[in-house]
């Protein structure tokens, strides 16, 4: 059974100022799967991100959800079911865990519906249930990034957007975070997109694989076809 297409980036170009950060990108989320966005710094892979979900403007191309074009806007895109969760553990410091978790429901109409998917949402991360009135700003880094990933879920996506998850944690806490991600997906059926820099990592969960070098693709396929050559030694071979 084929799956549906969720999320598509179409011939998309970025420029910032005089600078082409994305250049005729094309890419397909499809339901259910993970989706690994890998390359070295300044490549475009957050830019991919972020125009996917419309904070970056296009400056050419288009965003299709559901095979239908939008003009991407953040509280709209939350409001078709993604969620964009960005690099550095951006958690409200000030405020409790449980605050944290219901500013990830701002979009639900029904504020019940809240309260019930944070429930949802603990049971992935039952070591955030013991700190639910603790401030974020208190919790270890890889507290705080369980937090930033619970919190996307709050929202009921359909497709998760994830931004360097394992930034500044310990391997042990990034083979933890990478295990959460496939057990969300996994048992809530959610697309899943990670930037990561840890290739071992990403390519562990992933199942498609795109590489982007200098705003283009230099790669698309599964990881197999990846692992078989040497697509990630030229990349950022080239990059240097």
């Amino acid at each position: 059974m084929q799956k549906e297409i969720l999320l598509t980036l179409k011939n998309a170009s970025v420029q910032y100022g005089g600078i082409q950060a994305l250049n005729n990108v094309t890419i397909n989320i499809d339901e259910g799967e993970i989706v690994a966005l890998m390359g070295p710094n300044g490549s475009g892979k957050t830019t991919t991100l972020k125009a996917l979900f419309g904070i970056s403007s296009l400056s050419s191309g288009e965003v299709l959800w559901q095979g239908q074009k939008v003009d991407p806007k953040p509280y709209e895109m939350v409001s078709r079911g993604i969620t964009y969760v960005p690099q550095g553990r951006q958690v409200f410091k000030n405020l409790t865990v449980y605050e944290n978790l219901e500013l990830g429901g701002y979009a639900l109409p029904n504020k019940s519906d809240v309260k019930n998917n944070i429930e949802e949402s603990l049971k992935f991360f039952p070591a955030l249930r013991e700190k639910l009135s603790v401030k974020a700003g208190l919790l270890s880094g890889g507290q705080q990034q369980m937090l930033t990933i619970a919190r996307g879920l709050i929202s009921d996506p359909k497709v998760l957007l994830l931004d360097e998850p394992s930034l500044g944690l310990s391997p042990k806490i990034v083979k933890e975070v990478f295990e959460k991600i496939k057990e969300i997906n996994e048992l809530r059926k959610i697309a899943v997109v990670i930037v990561e820099h840890s290739i071992k990592s990403v390519l562990s969960v992933s199942s498609k694989v795109f590489v982007l070098s200098q705003g283009s693709i230099a790669f698309f396929g599964n990881k197999e076809e990846l692992e078989s050559g040497n697509v990630l030694e030229n990349v950022f071979l080239a990059k240097k």
